[in-house]
């Protein structure tokens, strides 16, 4: 097949955060798959725990100073990038003093969850989308992964489905074991309604919103469906049953290269399909 072109759309990659289990893919899955001769472009946010002196991250004046909108307020998007020298990848960062620059992931130094993360993913979404259109690079693929990027699917199919950039664009949400109980904030629905996303698409969203939530609304806007751990919860396995699109399950190996095979596999057996319709 001839080169394609892949979005990733990751909540952390290794190094510039610790080294876990959805760091580790996302770090070495798209270096795989652009030794494959692919194009790749690649975004995680840019945590206050980044540390952007050691790994010379800088901002990228032409892509930054647009303006998200979230209820009737702008906050400002700062882009800034950073190359990975020993393998050629390069890695875009969504920042944002508003959303991202607190010294902390998803909860506080209490262990209570942050009541802006419907604001943050919200933020994460827009902003990468936006930044996409902003480099003109129509992408084949986008590979959303983890809770994080589970609203990129919906604004794609729904505020962006006009947009040449993303007309025969397919797109993958991988979900991982990344539980938690806590609900967002009561606003998320009048939020996203003004966004531009059809209200009845926003289903899910009626009553208290949580991780398994936006999960469902990923799915539902999704090509394809990756299973990346064993431990997802039973209500999205439950879900996945009448799921009637292509899924398949990430194989752990200790040598990266046996798994990005099979996705570079189903990458291309995905693109023989035709876009779904909505």
């Amino acid at each position: 097949m001839s080169r394609k072109r892949i979005l990733y759309v990751t909540p952390a990659i290794f190094p510039y955060l610790p080294e876990n289990y959805i760091s580790s893919v996302c770090r070495y899955l798209p270096q795989g798959i652009q030794e494959r001769e692919n194009e790749i472009r690649t975004f995680m946010p840019k945590y206050g725990l980044v540390n952007e002196r050691k790994n010379m991250l800088h901002e990228v004046i032409r892509l930054s100073g647009q303006n998200i909108i979230i209820e009737d307020t702008d906050y400002p998007l700062i882009i800034k990038v950073a190359s990975l020298q020993s393998v050629r990848m390069q890695v875009y960062f969504i920042d944002s003093e508003d959303f991202f620059r607190r010294k902390a992931l998803y909860v506080d130094e209490d262990d209570k969850f942050f009541e802006d993360n419907d604001s943050r993913i919200l933020f994460y979404a827009k902003g990468v989308i936006e930044t996409v259109r902003k480099l003109g690079w129509n992408p084949d693929i986008i590979h959303c992964h983890g809770w994080l990027s589970a609203l990129v699917p919906i604004f794609i199919r729904t505020a962006y489905k006009d947009n040449p950039l993303f007309q025969d664009v397919r797109i993958i949400t991988s979900i991982y074991n990344e539980y938690f109980p806590d609900k967002f904030s009561p606003h998320f629905l009048k939020k996203l309604k003004i966004t531009g996303i059809p209200r009845e698409c926003l289903t899910h969203f009626k009553g208290a919103s949580g991780y398994d939530t936006i999960l469902k609304t990923a799915i539902d806007f999704s090509d394809a469906v990756v299973i990346a751990h064993p431990n997802i919860t039973s209500s999205l396995k439950r879900y996945l049953k009448n799921y009637e699109y292509p899924t398949t399950i990430h194989h752990e190996s200790e040598d990266y290269l046996e798994y990005v095979d099979e996705y570079n596999h189903f990458y291309e057996e995905l693109l023989e399909l035709s876009p779904r319709e909505f």
